[in-house]
């Protein structure tokens, strides 16, 4: 992907869970070197991953832990970081619009 919106997410949730911050720099490093043309090929490397409609996308962080979702533009690369937190957290969230 050409670009993720924003790693300064990553790096806020990181800093007051530091326990997920080196899930999270792979996650982010491992979306960034891809260029991921669907869900179901981001589905052959994240394999626990939930695919949502309008190209979201849910990953499992830190043994399910946490979660994030993220929001995909294929055809652009583009990546947009739409929630990080704790499980419990994102059970209180709908996912498909936050």
């Amino acid at each position: 992907m050409k670009r993720i919106f924003a790693k300064s997410t990553l790096v806020e949730y990181w800093q007051t869970h530091p326990d997920t911050e080196q899930c999270l720099k792979i996650w982010y490093k491992t979306i960034l070197m891809n260029d991921f043309k669907s869900p179901a090929e981001i589905k052959l490397v994240f394999g626990t991953a939930s695919i949502l409609k309008n190209g979201r996308i849910v990953f499992n962080i830190k043994g399910n832990s946490h979660r994030l979702i993220a929001q995909f533009d294929f055809g652009k690369q583009l990546v947009y970081i739409r929630f990080v937190g704790t499980h419990k957290e994102y059970d209180r969230i709908n996912a498909n619009t936050i």
